[in-house]
């Protein structure tokens, strides 16, 4: 369903998109952890007037969906595929510390999005946190498209010192590099600096922001000589939240205001570049927020690391001047595999390679045209969480969720977007109908004798 200012547009409405004459420029920034209800303009209470803008000037998908968790949701948006497809398996966020974790990420020879625009004449470029791979050479940024990296492997780095633990991992292409500051600063200058530069060049450019906040740090305990788990907001920042009587809620809302600053600091980069109209920004959550860190993910059931819509429905605002019309809403479910199609139509570079699992989101009206399709979810979940298979999917309004345990659970989202109401003895044919689906996909992708992973 797509809204505008308030009423629905009918099929025969102008449309929220239109064509190009030229490629855009795109810049895709993508927040870590991020709560659903964490942006104002989702409901929260943090002041996020910067990424707010985005919603206002441009589109607000409101059932926008990723994996839980941040190696498999980065591995979907790169790659258009679900990281079943994955050699490797990349369903759970990999580990820095566990050297098993080494010999396994985004393999050479799959296909990025940064691998067919870099060939259709973009400008590539990652700054920020990468985490799908990190202890081979095949799995660097720069073996997937990217012409220039500037950012971090890991899933997490101390935000004051851009170290995980007492480990180096800030790095500027392949080599490892000394940045002094706060982490998210530190990235949002050196995304800056290069949409300034690249406002020089001829070429149309790709760049890929993946913010570390507002995730937990990594800092080291010279004591206890190990890393361990902290939110790491600026202490000026930290100060202007004292009305937040919740410590942690406190410093979790004070990186949240960071980071709306930092998204504000590339609009005003894209602005004062001359390239505002001819760049699509796109602004959104690798997965559901932690709420023990502070996170909010209202209305939603559910957090990080699960498959209530707590931890896959992300906040995710477009703006595209031009060729989106300010206001739009899009409430049609769309998912990170989406990206992959989405980008290279936009781009003129072709269809995605097959398999693949996305389609294109432009244009929007007729997107929410569709007839509504099947998204799906087979991931692990962490042994710190006690580790065992989470399923789902979800088809139009329905969705099917099966636990760790084995229970099956049904939902109808469109009245029941909490999941408070276990339908699945009352509709027992269409949970029937759903296992059945799920299970063909699974066996699309595994073959007859599917994994228990």
């Amino acid at each position: 369903m797509l809204a505008l200012g308030g009423g629905l547009w009918s099929a025969n409405a102008a449309d929220v998109s239109k064509p190009a004459a030229s490629p855009p420029n795109i810049v895709l920034i993508l927040a870590d952890d991020l709560g659903y209800s964490d942006v104002s303009c989702f409901g929260g209470e943090v002041p996020t007037p910067a990424i707010d803008s985005l919603a206002r000037d441009g589109a607000k998908f409101t059932s926008f969906y990723t994996s839980s968790t941040c190696t498999p949701s980065r591995y979907a948006l790169l790659t258009g595929t679900y990281p079943n497809r994955s050699r490797d398996q990349l369903l759970a966020p990999l580990d820095y510390l566990d050297r098993r974790d080494d010999a396994r990420g985004l393999r050479a020879g799959v296909p990025t999005v940064a691998d067919r625009l870099r060939a259709a004449g973009y400008a590539t470029s990652l700054v920020g946190k990468w985490h799908v791979g990190f202890g081979q050479p095949e799995f660097r940024p720069r073996q997937h498209g990217f012409e220039r990296f500037f950012g971090y492997s890991a899933g997490a780095i101390d935000y004051f010192t851009s170290r995980y633990g007492k480990f180096p991992d800030l790095w500027r292409n392949d080599a490892l590099e000394d940045v002094p500051g706060y982490a998210p600063d530190v990235l949002t200058m050196e995304a800056a600096g290069q949409i300034e530069r690249f406002a020089r060049e001829s070429r149309p450019f790709f760049l890929y922001l993946a913010q570390v906040a507002p995730h937990f740090g990594k800092p080291w305990n010279a004591l206890e000589q190990k890393a361990y788990n902290a939110m790491q907001p600026k202490p000026e920042t930290l100060a202007r939240f004292e009305s937040i009587r919740d410590p942690v809620r406190r410093h979790y809302a004070a990186i949240v205001a960071d980071l709306d600053a930092a998204v504000g600091r590339v609009l005003r980069a894209i602005r004062e570049a001359g390239l505002e109209n001819d760049t699509l920004v796109v602004f959104l959550s690798d997965n559901g927020g932690v709420p023990h860190l502070g996170a909010t993910n209202r209305p939603f059931a559910g957090q990080k690391g699960t498959l209530f819509e707590g931890g896959i429905r992300v906040p995710c605002l477009m703006r595209w001047p031009g060729h989106i019309l300010p206001g739009a809403v899009v409430d049609t479910p769309a998912h990170f595999v989406d990206w992959m199609p989405t980008l290279l139509q936009l781009a003129g570079a072709g269809a995605p390679p097959v398999p693949a699992d996305g389609i294109p989101l432009f244009p929007l009206q007729e997107f929410t045209a569709r007839p509504a399709r099947a998204l799906f979810w087979d991931e692990v979940a962490a042994e710190r969480d006690g580790g065992g298979e989470l399923q789902a999917m979800r088809h139009g309004d329905w969705k099917y969720l099966r636990l760790k345990s084995g229970e099956e659970r049904l939902f109808n989202l469109k009245d029941d977007p909490a999941e408070q109401h276990n339908l699945s003895a009352m509709e027992p044919g269409r949970l029937a109908s759903l296992r059945t689906e799920f299970a063909v996909w699974r066996q699309s992708i595994y073959g007859p004798v599917a994994p228990v992973h």
